[in-house]
């Protein structure tokens, strides 16, 4: 990995490992040892990305808050860890970003809705804390997808984001603000959430890595749900080994998370280097059909043919009930989406529309505070639900979902890992799709089978169309098998063809960009 690299300065005044194959490098790992080993201070770093970021967030809207003030004040601290002679933690003043359905106590969480547009949280989400006590440094929220109910970015009250490779181009969604603020150098890495895709999809569109752990795996204590069976936060970064880092600092059990898993798990991080030799890994039939672009067709087939030259067993499998996981997805997420979001009633927090009675108060809270798309999966949500449609719909959505569980079991006793496209295609222009909520929908259909099974998945890219926009490739696996997951991520980028960087007509030629 260190042949042919060089450190380079940039504009700003930081070091950039960077290889002469022009490949992105583990930028979150090198700061985190640069800092730690007295090489740059946490508050270099802080002073750099923000000012990154206050340069060149206005071009993509990724970042909808920011708390340059409280994080150089949280770099000061590290620095005084580190001259008193104690480790801050794995990640030593290494910049991050927060979706903003994620709580923090010192920045408004708004979930990009108007019903909450002006509320703070009284306390940090377990994984904010879990990032801070590392030595990470919280610089803002990112932009998303109204309560996360989006594949793009553009149902939310601060506008969308726009793609740091063409930006007439969404993002992806519904963590769309922390991959383009990734992509673009703003922050090293970022926290989204990932109900049926909302990691997965946007780090493909924008061109690196996303991680959807094991339901479970990670704490969902202080995410505003959405729906409750699928939601999962997770991480983006610029690559695996970066992803990997973050992982480990975010997995273990919380006690304020009912759904946490217990008992002690393997961190993936030292597991990495086991390569993909010997693994079995299936091309997913189902996911390679009608709808998928030839360019993301030719990706996922070069991949696995890059993987089978590290050593890994290829085949084709089949599992005859993803035809249906779409359709299921949608029916019990709105479901769930329909009982969560029932708390927002303009009583005891958020917007508040007065009215002549407690029901018409309600009523035009509600009007008022949530857009035409989370409306839109509500009224979804309460039909499949109602007397006379539940064993219709959601009943029958339910069995489904069974059904999906019982085929990937059947698969992971012959295979170790699968492999499908993340998107169907790669980043389409802003506007394209918003008015037909059906097509908006069916992009979803190659990340929600993890999420129907609660099994990890990932996202690496793996070159791009021939107008340069990323394409993602995306490594399913079985649950709590992260580590099988990070291995064949890990071979996956080493053998993909190099990826050039954001318009450089927007961010100029900084090298620390273009490293990334």
């Amino acid at each position: 990995m260190s042949t042919g690299m060089g450190w380079l300065i940039s504009p700003l005044g930081t070091l950039v490992y960077m290889s002469a194959e022009g490949k992105r490098k583990d930028i979150a790992t090198q700061i985190a040892a640069a800092v730690r080993a007295k090489q740059l201070s946490a508050q270099e770093v802080n002073e750099i990305y923000s000012a990154k970021a206050s340069a060149h967030n206005p071009a993509l809207n990724a970042m909808v808050a920011v708390a340059f003030e409280s994080s150089q004040e949280g770099a000061t601290a590290i620095d005084n860890t580190i001259a008193s002679g104690l480790d801050p933690g794995s990640l030593a003043g290494v910049p991050c970003a927060v979706k903003d359905n994620l709580c923090t106590q010192s920045i408004r969480t708004t979930c990009a809705s108007r019903i909450l547009e002006d509320w703070v949280a009284p306390y940090n989400a377990t994984v904010v804390d879990r990032l801070i006590e590392q030595g990470s440094v919280v610089m803002g929220k990112t932009n998303l997808d109204e309560f996360g109910m989006g594949s793009s970015t553009e149902y939310s009250i601060f506008g969308p984001t726009r793609n740091p490779y063409d930006t007439d181009r969404v993002a992806g969604g519904s963590s769309g603000g922390s991959a383009a603020a990734v992509a673009a150098g703003l922050v090293p890495i970022a926290l989204g959430s990932d109900t049926g895709g909302s990691v997965r999809q946007p780090a493909a569109l924008c061109g690196i890595v996303g991680v959807k752990p094991t339901y479970g795996r990670v704490s969902r204590y202080g995410l505003t749900a959405y729906a409750s069976s699928f939601d999962q936060v997770g991480c983006l970064t610029a690559t695996v080994k970066d992803a990997a880092l973050v992982f480990d600092v975010l997995a273990g059990h919380d006690p304020q998370d009912s759904t946490s898993l217990q008992g002690a798990m393997e961190k993936v991080g030292p597991t990495l280097e086991r390569g993909a030799t010997r693994l079995r890994i299936g091309v997913i039939k189902e996911l390679m059909g009608d709808g998928v672009a030839g360019s993301v067709l030719a990706a996922v087939e070069s991949a696995a043919l890059a993987l089978s030259h590290s050593g890994a067993l290829i085949d084709e499998v089949s599992l005859p009930s993803l035809d249906s996981g779409l359709a299921a997805y949608y029916q019990i997420a709105s479901a769930e989406a329909s009982s969560n979001l029932a708390r927002y009633d303009g009583v005891r927090f958020g917007l508040r529309v007065s009215g002549e009675s407690a029901g018409e108060m309600i009523e035009r809270s509600r009007t008022a505070g949530f857009g035409d798309e989370v409306k839109r999966r509500i009224m979804l949500g309460t039909y499949v639900l109602s007397a006379g449609y539940y064993d219709a719909y959601y009943e029958r959505a339910r069995k489904v979902r069974t059904l999906v569980c019982q085929d990937f079991a059947a698969t992971y006793a012959q295979y170790d890992v699968l492999l499908a496209p993340t998107y169907p295609t790669t980043a389409f222009k802003l506007g394209e799709k918003i008015s037909d909520p059906a097509v908006m929908y069916a992009g979803d259909v190659c990340t929600v089978p993890s999420n129907l099974a609660g099994h990890p998945s990932m996202s690496v890219p793996f070159g791009a169309d021939s107008s340069g926009l990323p394409i993602g490739v995306q490594i399913l696996a079985p649950a709590l098998r992260e580590d099988l997951m990070f291995r064949t991520g890990l071979a996956l980028e080493d053998a993909a063809p190099s990826l050039r960087g954001p318009n450089p007509a927007i961010f100029g030629t900084d090298p620390v960009l273009d490293a990334l």
